[in-house]
């Protein structure tokens, strides 16, 4: 045993790397075919098992000891804790949100103010105001973005449009918020300032949400005919009947955004969100508590039972039309499950794909081609989204490329911010297109649309990392200093 344990370790070959990634694109594949939309409620999580176990098995092979490789897989999960219990918390939030008659409200009020033809661009534009001020793509979609999808379907528009609006909203305000955690993330990476790096990020970010609003402009006024106003009634009566409608149902909202503004970490933010929504629903929508509870043991107990089913179960009604009773119908801790099955092993692939240097074998491979400007800068966007697809974390896709690439950059005379840049061009706004990736599997689970059918309704993000390489070859707004190497031998003399 001590001899396998002393076993010099062999660096990995780029077959070594292929190995595991076609095994696991192919079981991807596999289980999008045979299982459709269920593939991310348990075969993408066997799928990036069994990539796992290759990536492991190929390390065992190079002079890994499996007890390096599970503490690899366990620093893997670790990774992400913080994720996974804001997203149970979420789903809590996204429960009380529902029986408090917050998310109703929204619904109510936005059925009425929204014109169908603005409705898309709208959201886009809505979703970027509330993620730009918060610094959070998750809380603007799990709040906003729920609401949004529930008006879309009172005016008889699309969904998976209307989430694909959201998502480039709220990565577009994510991604120039100074609160934002990948935003400070970048820049820490590449060595660059914070708002030198947000100052940089305009010239691609903003002409790409300008583009996306003008698409998403088109297609409503396509769509504005779909909306039956017969049909919005009818939706407002039945919000009316069910729950108690206000302005005053909007403060948790309030304080939520409120809370972000003012920099409290997620996890308690969302929490104090949660536990207000619940004081709400027993505030102001005693009817409707009412008429759900089991008041065999008391009506006190009856209503704190269920609250409490609310923030593990999530909360679901009868309105007597099968679409509402979807639409309001939701949340909860157990409802999160899934999706944090999913980030786990999704992120125990990643560790083991890093730990046994395989993800360094491709960037190795992608620098031997990298000789102008253009080709380095599109390089490093192609290695964050295939880390985003690999490693299923935004974060790895920020740090690994950035570390990978950081002295490449220095050596050919470009800027720290032109790397940071182009890790969040690449790697952060990717993220939430990838189904198995840690923001696709989040998006799913709040906005219950698969990454795969919203993806190419995100404009934003589809369009950004396209941008971004176009200013490279064409030398737009890429800044330059003195090359590491001349910089040394200025200092040699």
């Amino acid at each position: 045993m001590n001899s396998i344990e002393e076993k010099p370790i062999k660096q990995a070959s780029f077959l070594d790397a292929l190995i595991p990634i076609t095994v696991l694109v192919c079981l991807l594949g596999a289980a999008v075919y045979l299982f459709g939309d269920n593939s991310s409620s348990g075969p993408n999580q066997i799928a990036l098992l069994f990539a796992t176990f290759t990536a492991a098995l190929i390390g065992l092979k190079n002079g890994y000891t499996w007890k390096k490789l599970e503490q690899a897989m366990i620093e893997g999960i670790t990774l992400s804790l913080g994720a996974i219990i804001i997203l149970l918390m979420v789903g809590a939030l996204i429960g009380t949100w529902l029986l408090s008659g917050t998310v109703p409200t929204l619904i109510y009020y936005g059925l009425q103010i929204i014109n169908p033809s603005w409705f898309y661009a709208a959201s886009c534009l809505i979703c970027g105001i509330v993620a730009m001020s918060i610094g959070s793509s998750w809380t603007t979609a799990a709040t906003i973005g729920v609401a949004l999808l529930g008006v879309a379907t009172g005016l008889g528009l699309e969904q998976v449009v209307t989430a694909g609006a959201v998502i480039s909203g709220a990565y577009f305000g994510d991604k120039l918020s100074p609160l934002s955690e990948t935003t400070n993330l970048a820049p820490a990476v590449a060595g660059a300032d914070l708002f030198e790096h947000i100052h940089h990020m305009l010239w691609t970010t903003v002409p790409s949400f300008i583009i996306a609003l003008i698409i998403f402009i088109f297609m409503g006024f396509n769509a504005g005919g779909s909306a039956e106003a017969g049909r919005i009634d009818e939706i407002v009566n039945l919000l009316e009947q069910n729950f108690n409608i206000g302005f005053e149902m909007l403060v948790p909202l309030v304080v939520l955004l409120f809370l972000a503004i003012r920099k409290m970490p997620a996890f308690p933010a969302i929490s104090i969100g949660a536990v207000l929504g619940a004081i709400w629903a027993m505030l102001f929508q005693s009817d409707l508590i009412n008429s759900q509870i089991d008041a065999s043991q008391g009506q006190a107990i009856g209503y704190f039972k269920l609250v409490w089913t609310t923030f593990f179960d999530g909360f679901s009604i009868d309105t007597g039309d099968e679409k509402m009773d979807s639409l309001l119908s939701g949340g909860g801790m157990a409802g999160m499950l899934t999706t944090t099955w999913l980030i786990m092993t999704a992120l125990m692939f990643g560790a083991i794909m890093e730990k046994t240097g395989l993800l360094d074998m491709f960037v190795k491979s992608i620098l031997k081609i990298a000789k102008s400007t253009g080709s380095l800068i599109t390089a490093t966007i192609a290695t964050c989204i295939g880390t985003n697809a690999v490693a299923a974390d935004q974060y790895i896709a920020i740090v690994v490329p950035g570390r990978m690439f950081k002295d490449e950059y220095e050596k050919r005379g470009l800027k720290p911010v032109n790397l940071s840049r182009t890790l969040e061009d690449g790697g952060t706004i990717t993220s939430p297109l990838i189904p198995w990736n840690t923001c696709g599997a989040y998006m799913q689970s709040v906005l219950l649309i698969n990454p795969f059918d919203y993806a190419m309704y995100a404009f934003f993000n589809l369009i950004n990392p396209f941008l971004a390489v176009v200013y490279a070859y064409f030398g737009i707004k890429i800044l330059r200093i003195t090359p590491k190497h001349l910089k040394q031998e200025a200092n040699a003399e």
